[in-house]
């Protein structure tokens, strides 16, 4: 196994680049996401590398052993809880395991499963995304010295967005059983958080609630995939 935090042992952390030296694996199925990891890692040192899926995540472990590993909760292929308590009772640890979703009571299911910690969608403010990672790593990978406070915003590219939406709304032209509904209301409330798209996180939460209290969906599915489809239209209009 490559080890990636042996190999970047050289680059030492600095207060500007606390997180120089550290491998991030970000197991997140939303390019619109994980571009914001993206330029948050590339603000802060860090080298990032993406699995789209837990069958993708668990291919990457066995040859790379990152620094830190981000794992979205809602997954296309299970939960990424699962890949989290695994990744607890690994010897050697990964340093720092955080869960992330735009489910507000994700939190609690990550660690229970053996977090570190959690990053709630909207993850958008660099000061927290360092942060988050920060204070579980040990103290010879941290950088010495005050560092500052941040609060800068990030702008993943939008063209990400529309990929997002293209996924989604092929999904949804699809047959949808309920485990399909539970995945595509989740990814897409974490992508509309991102986004600050009201309108499509209130269409998906109107599906999750319909699903789970046993209510028919084809009114609310055919909403949520209408929205998709304006967001893909209106991106593609830019």
């Amino acid at each position: 196994m490559i080890d990636d935090q042996v190999l970047n042992h050289a680059r030492r952390p600095t207060v500007t680049r606390p997180l120089l030296g550290l491998t991030v694996l970000a197991v997140e199925d939303s390019l619109f996401v994980c571009d914001a990891l993206r330029l948050m890692c590339l603000h802060s040192g860090a080298r990032l590398r993406r699995a789209d899926c837990l069958k993708s995540a668990r291919r990457h472990l066995k040859v790379y052993r990152p620094s830190v590993v981000i794992v979205d909760i809602g997954l296309p292929d299970g939960s990424g809880t699962d890949l989290i308590a695994e990744l607890g009772a690994a010897i050697p640890r990964v340093a720092v395991i955080l869960g992330t979703s735009g489910d507000d009571f994700a939190e609690d299911v990550a660690f229970a499963a053996g977090a570190d910690g959690f990053l709630a969608k909207p993850i958008g403010n660099l000061g927290v995304f360092q942060n988050a990672i920060l204070q579980h790593l040990p103290r010879d990978l941290q950088p010495s010295g005050l560092r500052p406070v941040l609060s800068e915003p990030i702008h993943p590219d939008p063209v990400t967005f529309r990929e997002d939406m293209a996924h989604m709304a092929e999904i949804l032209r699809g047959d949808v059983d309920e485990r399909m509904i539970d995945y595509v209301t989740l990814f897409l409330r974490g992508v509309a958080r991102a986004a600050e798209d009201e309108m499509l996180e209130g269409a998906a939460l109107d599906l999750a609630s319909a699903r789970s209290e046993g209510a028919p969906i084809l009114g609310p599915v055919s909403r949520l995939a209408g929205i998709v489809q304006a967001r893909l239209q209106d991106a593609v209009a830019v």
